[in-house]
């Protein structure tokens, strides 16, 4: 199982964070893991594990909540980053309007921002949207780029929008959830060749455990409900999503 999107910078895995990255690799059947950054300091700490963890690598990048601690500089800090051999993704970029659209021009300006810097270090790059759809494709559909729109939650004809430019759709435990209607609808909708899994641990815990801090073990609730949907079986659902995740970010 190859998880492209968690956190295990935050600071509810500080009680035991290397027990359980090392318990993931060796015995919970977790192949690899990619660690997104949120701002500076998060991105440094994901370059961080994923040079003390072989399977673990990191993606770098301003998310749009960070937007007023973002400073020009920065910009060159994380191009820096993303000529490490580890960074495999400019991430978690977009745009959230869920508290409040009053910041909304900045986090434009500092995604298309990240978004030109993706395209001139040929990087792909990792999507978070929230209750922003039209403004986040009418973004994103003005560049030529890459990437995966993470625990992706909108509907299937925004789906098909991003998949006929040729994006990712990432699944995280939301898909497991009773009332999953567009994560269930996308889920046997997304062709095989652009489906990926996640967790956006320590958050959206699949059920049954929902509620609880997230890790990438949890992963293999979602890959179950997938093949489910799919009429398929998890062997064949952790085989594709695996060569999807390799496929885009080169690893």
């Amino acid at each position: 199982m190859i998880d492209i999107h968690a956190h295990y910078d935050d600071d509810a895995f500080d009680c035991d964070r290397d027990e359980l990255l090392t318990s993931l690799f060796a015995e919970k059947g977790v192949s690899a893991i990619i660690n997104a950054g949120c701002n500076i300091e998060t991105s440094l700490f994901s370059i961080k594990l994923a040079e003390k963890y072989p399977n673990v690598y990191a993606a770098v990048g301003f998310h749009p909540q960070e937007v007023l601690n973002f400073k020009e500089e920065d910009l060159n800090t994380i191009k820096s980053m993303l000529s490490h051999p580890k960074v495999v993704a400019v991430g978690e970029i977009g745009l959230d309007y869920h508290y409040g659209t009053e910041h909304k021009e900045e986090q434009k300006a500092l995604f298309r921002k990240q978004l030109e810097l993706a395209i001139e270090m040929d990087m792909p790059v990792v999507i978070h949207e929230r209750d922003c759809v039209k403004d986040c494709l009418d973004i994103v559909f003005d560049y030529d780029v890459k990437g995966v729109f993470h625990a992706f939650s909108g509907s299937k004809e925004t789906a098909k929008l991003l998949l006929d430019r040729g994006w990712y759709i990432s699944f995280p435990g939301t898909v497991t959830f009773k009332n999953a209607k567009f994560p269930v609808e996308n889920a046997l909708f997304v062709p095989e060749d652009r489906i990926l899994t996640e967790t956006d641990a320590p958050y959206l815990t699949a059920h049954p455990f929902r509620g609880k801090r997230n890790d990438s073990s949890f992963m293999k609730y979602t890959l179950e409900k997938i093949a489910e949907i799919r009429g398929t079986d998890f062997e064949h659902i952790e085989r594709i999503t695996e060569e999807n995740a390799k496929r885009l970010f080169g690893f």
